[in-house]
C-alpha cells in the first residue's frame, strides 16, 4: 500500500509544495527498521512496541515531507485559472442575461426603448431649445452615438458592482475565480448594446447618415468600452462587499460623470484650457471614436490611444485591488 503525495497542490491562490521524497508505504512508517515480523498475540507487546516506536522520531525527522505554503501569487491575476474556468464565465453571463429580462412584458425591447426615448428627449431639450452644437451632424444621431456606449457603461458597472453581493450563496460554498462574477455581469450587457446598435443602423438613413468603412471599428470600440466598464465594475464590486455605501453612491456618481463626458455635447464645446481634464476620462475618446465611425470622419487616434492606455492602467489596478480583497469576501459578504 503506497501513500503518494502530489508535489504541488493549489488552493485559492496558494501553492502547497512538498519535498521530492515521499513516504514509500504505511508499513515502513510503522516498522522503520525493515522488521516485517508481526506482533505475537500471546507474547509481551511492550518490547515490540518499543522496538517499533524507538526509531520513529528519527525516521519521522528524516522521511516526513516538508510542507511549504507559498502565497506569492496572492495578488496575481491567475490567468491560467481564469482560462480553466471559462465555461463558468459563459454560464454566469448567460444567467445574468436571462435574469435581466425575466418576467418583463417588453423583454429585450427595453434595450431599444431606453436610448431611443432618451435620444428624443435630448434632441428636443438640447438640440432644439438649448441649441447645443453637434458639429454639423443631425443631433438625434449625434446624441444616440453618445448614449449607446454611455448606457452600456452605466448598466454594466451597476450590474457588476452588485454581482458579488447577489452571488453570496455561490461565493461562500464553492471555490472558483471570483473575478469571473463581475466580468460576466459586464459581458451580459453586451446583448443590450448589440440590440441598440441595430436600432441605430435602422434610423441612420432617415437622417441622411450613410454607412462608411469607419463602421468596421465599431466592434473594437464596443470591446474597449466593455474593458472600461469591467475595470470600474471589478473595483466597485470588491468595495461593495465591504462597504455597502457603494450601491447608493454609484448612481449619484454616474449622473455627475455624464456631464463630465461628451454625451450631449462635442469635445469642441469645451474651452481649450479645460480639454486636458476631459481627456483624462477614457470614455471621452471612446465616445468621440463612436461618432467618428458613424459619421465617417477621420479618427482621433491620439485620443483613442490615450483612452486605451488609461483603460489598461485602470484594469490592472482594479484587478490588483480585487485580488488583495478577495481573501476576505467569504467572511464579510
Amino acid at each position: 500500500m503506497e501513500l503518494r503525495i502530489p508535489p504541488v497542490l493549489r488552493c485559492n491562490g496558494f501553492e502547497i509544495k512538498y519535498e521530492e521524497h515521499l513516504l514509500n508505504s504505511v508499513e515502513d512508517v510503522l516498522v522503520p527498521n525493515g522488521d516485517q515480523g508481526r506482533y505475537s498475540a500471546d507474547g509481551p507487546a511492550e518490547p515490540q512496541a518499543n522496538a517499533v516506536y524507538g526509531d520513529a522520531t528519527a525516521f519521522e525527522a528524516e522521511r516526513t515531507p516538508v510542507l511549504t505554503i507559498d502565497g506569492s501569487s496572492e495578488a496575481g491575476l491567475e490567468l491560467r485559472d481564469l482560462w480553466a474556468h471559462r465555461d463558468l464565465f459563459y454560464f454566469l453571463a448567460w444567467r445574468d442575461v436571462k435574469v435581466r429580462y425575466k418576467q418583463t412584458a417588453l423583454g429585450a425591447a427595453w434595450a431599444i426603448l431606453q436610448p431611443l426615448i432618451t435620444m428624443i428627449v435630448f434632441t428636443l431639450l438640447f438640440g432644439r431649445l438649448a441649441r447645443v452644437p453637434s458639429e454639423g451632424e443631425p443631433y438625434a444621431i449625434f446624441s444616440y452615438a453618445g448614449l449607446l456606449p454611455w448606457n452600456f457603461f452605466t448598466s454594466a458597472i451597476t450590474n457588476s458592482s452588485n454581482s458579488l453581493v447577489s452571488s453570496t450563496n455561490l461565493i461562500t460554498k464553492v471555490y472558483f475565480p471570483r473575478l469571473l462574477v463581475p466580468t460576466a455581469a459586464v459581458a451580459a450587457v453586451l446583448v443590450d448594446i448589440a440590440i441598440a446598435s441595430i436600432m441605430l443602423f435602422v434610423i441612420m438613413p432617415f437622417y441622411g447618415v450613410g454607412f462608411h468603412a469607419g463602421l468596421l471599428l465599431f466592434v473594437p470600440l464596443v470591446a474597449l468600452t466593455a474593458v472600461v466598464a469591467a475595470a470600474v465594475g471589478i473595483w466597485t464590486s470588491a468595495l461593495n462587499v465591504k462597504y455597502r455605501d457603494i450601491r447608493y453612491a454609484l448612481p449619484f456618481v454616474t449622473q455627475i460623470l455624464m456631464f463630465l463626458t461628451p454625451v450631449i455635447y462635442p469635445v469642441s464645446f469645451v474651452p481649450d484650457r479645460w480639454r486636458w481634464m476631459l481627456a483624462l476620462n477614457p470614455l471621452s475618446g471612446i465616445i468621440e471614436g463612436f461618432r467618428d465611425a458613424i459619421f465617417g470622419r477621420p479618427f482621433n487616434w491620439g485620443g483613442l490611444l490615450l483612452s486605451t492606455g488609461i483603460t489598461v492602467a485602470l484594469l490592472t489596478a482594479a484587478a490588483y485591488v480585487f485580488r488583495r480583497m478577495e481573501q476576505e469576501f467569504a467572511d464579510v459578504i
